[in-house]
């Protein structure tokens, strides 16, 4: 292997943090954050989601806002759609 184009590659702690599960693995991801971890330090880097707490591996559905974003939005602009409908056939009387 030719010297210096690679990058450096390391065991990183992973901190899932919305299930506060870590995972130890290699990688070659560059962080400033440290944390001691069964009495190692490691460079750490935080997770939103990962296989501890994502709906796919965990089995579980979590109920998303989306539907009330979409209600929202109907109940605002809905209208507007039906008012030119109207209109139209209001016209061609």
């Amino acid at each position: 292997m030719r010297k210096d184009i690679h990058p450096n590659y390391q065991e990183v702690l992973f901190h899932d943090t919305n299930a506060d599960v870590y995972f130890l693995t290699r990688s070659t991801v560059n962080t400033k954050a440290t944390r001691e971890y069964e009495g190692k330090e490691y460079p750490y880097y935080p997770l939103d989601i990962s296989s501890a707490s994502h709906p796919f591996y965990t089995g579980e559905q979590r109920k998303s806002s989306n539907e009330g974003r979409v209600a929202s939005f109907n109940k605002r602009f809905g209208a507007f759609g039906s008012r030119g409908k109207k209109a139209a056939t209001d016209s061609a009387e």
